[in-house]
């Protein structure tokens, strides 16, 4: 699949901006363009985004339990020119590295919009953008990559900017996808589409900040049975996961993933009943 350039500001494992024109033909062909979209598993909502910006989705509801995620979202949506004054003058360097390191590890000591931009330093100075993750280049800065590669300010700012420019259409929550699901049709009209990304089945505890056991996949799939709304969900290929969602359509489709070496992989999605699926995509043999 090709590649948009991105509309998001962090960097996510497992981000899925390659699905973007997937999940475009969703929308296109049930019917779905200017209505809302929900991803109760937001991370860095580069699809979510993208459907906002180009006029496809006409309000977006983007959902993450980790509350550093949260509150980078609701700081730089929210009140951008505190956020984005700290962007412009903090120093992408070691000491404030460790400065930021230890805002996450405490965030009771500190204030929301330090929380938030805690997230977002780390976020883009970590490798593959993992909160829990080492930084670019080494602790001793060694590597052949520093870790200021993926912090460029100006196009930075122009992504942050972009979200003020669009906060009025944008929802953000703090809750358990579990939970939000169930209580969807509160904030969200029938005219919608719901994407979810959960945590890798496989490899999230090594990726994510909050991770998935058996039973908590299984719990969202229950969910999903009860939810009236159309809706898919892509998973890394594997059989418990099938097994899981056994009686719904599943189709196995090829990704690159971005998280240390880049290789080709293949995940799995899989829809509800009431979701019309487009062919146009590039299934794995």
């Amino acid at each position: 699949m090709a590649t948009s350039k991105p509309s998001t500001p962090l960097r996510y494992p497992g981000g899925k901006s390659q699905f973007l024109p997937f999940i475009e033909s969703l929308m296109d062909v049930n019917g779905l363009n200017g209505g809302q979209y929900f991803e109760p598993y937001a991370g860095g909502a580069g699809v979510a985004l993208a459907l906002l910006y180009k006029g496809l989705a006409s309000e977006i509801h983007i959902n993450d339990l980790d509350a550093a995620i949260y509150d980078f979202w609701i700081v730089a949506t929210y009140h951008t020119e505190e956020f984005l004054r700290l962007v412009t003058d903090t120093e992408v360097n070691m000491d404030t590295w460790n400065q930021q390191r230890t805002i996450l590890k405490n965030p009771e000591d500190f204030s929301q919009i330090e929380r938030g931009f805690a997230t977002f330093f780390l976020n883009r100075t970590n490798r593959s953008g993992i909160l829990k993750g080492g930084v670019i280049g080494g602790k001793e800065q060694l590597g052949i990559w520093k870790l200021d590669e993926r912090f460029n300010k100006k196009n930075l700012i122009e992504r942050i900017l972009k979200l003020e420019l669009h906060k009025e259409k944008i929802h953000i929550y703090n809750e358990d996808a579990n939970s939000i699901i169930q209580r969807c049709e509160q904030f969200l009209p029938q005219n919608s589409l719901i994407y979810l990304d959960p945590p890798y089945y496989v490899k999230g505890q090594g990726l994510y900040r909050n991770f998935y056991a058996h039973d908590d996949h299984v719990a969202i799939k229950e969910a999903l049975t009860k939810c009236n709304y159309k809706w898919v969900v892509s998973y890394d290929d594997n059989p418990e996961i099938k097994n899981i969602y056994s009686g719904y359509r599943q189709e196995l489709y090829s990704l690159v993933y971005s998280a240390q070496n880049k290789t080709i992989g293949s995940e799995v999605m899989i829809y509800s009943d009431n979701l019309i699926v487009p062919s146009s995509v590039a299934k794995v043999a």
